[in-house]
């Protein structure tokens, strides 16, 4: 069930009209019923994927609530990290690492296959499972108690507008929230509207208009050089920005209509000065959960400096393999985690380059430089991330240097085409130097009704349009 489907919007309203007319205790049955409906409605076999990884970490966190011996405690920890991981292990890399080991034992002509497994991976597994390791992992370390209300820890497992794709949510955040009443609040309908249309727009008009130019030149990239690999890499660097920060922007939306505040995921990262401050922008849950359940427990910064590199090198990496079984993510993951060693041992080399340009560090153009030298190293990753193969890649960095006077990137699409890409990254980088000093729901409520309800018209239509003729695309992010 897309956001952008009739479907979702029958969905939507019966699923707030029936939260709207139960009282506040028993609303948790309406809530966890259409979350389950929601994931059933991709395929319904899996849910007995999320309804077993629910009672595995309900049952593991009260079992250590009620251990007196700390070795016991840490035990049910154990198993329950062992039945998580493991399952994502199964379902999302078994075949990944058979086929890894068979090229590796056929290279030194040894030949005996590791069995590959005809599986197909649940929608949403490395999300719900990330999110239920967390909270095994608060329990244990006394963070938070453990929620001993079944149907609340199910919903907060399953809530429908995060299940798929995030926001990755903390107990201490989410869970109290359930158990609170909430009336009806015009503007935070409002609010919540208002967000769930511009995600609408990030992600139907702006985001699955770019990937017809990224899917034409990806598709057939041999036969393409110099200027359309470019464009290629830079669209697709705002495609996925605009997709996952508009699902982002959905759930988010859809989660506050209903009384429930999802925490923010994205913030401007494009604009980030440096890659430290990218990845305080990017993907903040899961950026920020890489932290507390990998980066720190490993020894964070408080170990020797090449320990402390080599730290950075293993969460950023297993970050990359996270979002998906290929090589080509544990090299993205990778570029990240060696860019950030580097800025910590030169100091930060995209502010030391824009200090010999630019005597004043808060000028524009310093920021500028800074801000440039990140977003290129982004964009290049990025080529890692959306290739099929290594190889594909490679092709990609090897042949954008070699400029075809018979390729300059527009003839790909209509030129019609082209330039309303370049007329909608400008919008979207309006929109986000806006919100650098005003929140844009802030901004656009001090503009007369009128004119409020003329963007809103506009947006609207630009979405029915983009969806009834427009190429509908996936989410990104549901494939991890």
């Amino acid at each position: 069930m897309l956001f952008n489907s009739v479907h979702f919007a029958f969905f939507f309203l019966i699923a707030a009209v029936l939260l709207a007319v139960t009282p506040a205790r028993h609303r948790w049955i309406p809530l966890l019923a259409a979350s389950y409906y929601f994931y059933a409605s991709w395929r319904a076999e899996h849910l007995l994927v999320l309804v077993g990884a629910t009672l595995a970490t309900y049952l593991a966190a009260l079992g250590m609530s009620a251990c007196v011996y700390p070795g016991a405690k840490k035990t049910i920890l154990w198993v329950c990290l062992i039945v998580n991981i493991g399952t994502l292990f199964f379902f999302k890399y078994f075949n990944f690492f058979s086929r890894s080991l068979n090229e590796a034992l056929h290279a030194w002509n040894i030949f005996a296959d590791v069995p590959i497994v005809d599986i197909v991976l649940p929608i949403g597994i490395s999300f719900y499972l990330f999110q239920s390791t967390g909270y095994v992992v608060d329990v244990y370390r006394g963070r938070v108690r453990p929620e001993r209300h079944l149907g609340r820890f199910a919903l907060f497992v399953a809530f429908w507008p995060q299940i798929l794709a995030g926001p990755i949510g903390r107990a201490e955040q989410l869970l109290p929230q359930f158990k609170q009443a909430h009336g009806f609040d015009y503007q935070r309908v409002v609010r919540g509207l208002r967000l769930m249309l511009w995600g609408l727009f990030k992600k139907v008009v702006i985001a699955d208009h770019l990937a017809v130019y990224v899917g034409q030149v990806y598709g057939q990239l041999e036969t393409y050089r110099g200027f359309p690999l470019i464009f290629a890499a830079v669209f697709y660097t705002l495609q996925i920005y605009c997709d996952f920060s508009g699902y982002t922007d959905m759930a988010r939306g859809s989660a506050r209509i209903m009384g429930f505040e999802l925490m923010e995921n994205f913030s401007r990262p494009y604009f980030a000065k440096s890659m430290r401050e990218f990845w305080q922008r990017w993907h903040i849950s899961l950026s920020s959960w890489f932290r507390d359940y990998v980066y720190i427990p490993l020894g964070g910064r408080r170990v020797a400096p090449w320990r402390w590199y080599a730290n950075l090198m293993i969460t950023f990496t297993l970050s990359g393999l996270w979002h998906g079984a290929n090589w080509t993510f544990v090299i993205w993951g990778a570029i990240h985690g060696g860019c950030l060693v580097l800025e910590y041992v030169s100091g930060g080399f995209q502010a030391r380059l824009a200090d010999k340009l630019f005597r004043n560090k808060n000028s524009v153009g310093h920021k500028a430089v800074q801000a440039g030298i990140t977003l290129s190293l982004i964009c290049l990753a990025w080529v890692f991330f959306r290739s099929d193969t290594v190889a594909d890649a490679f092709y990609w960095i090897g042949h954008m240097v070699v400029l075809d006077p018979n390729q300059i990137g527009v003839s790909i699409v209509s030129p019609s085409s082209f330039l309303l890409s370049i007329l909608l990254i400008l919008i979207l980088m309006a929109v986000d130097l806006k919100e650098r000093r005003t929140r844009l729901y802030t901004y656009l409520e001090r503009w007369p009704l009128a004119v409020r309800w003329a963007v809103y018209t506009l947006a609207t239509w630009a979405v029915a349009i983009a969806t009834i003729f427009g190429v509908r695309q996936e989410f990104i992010y549901f494939q991890f």
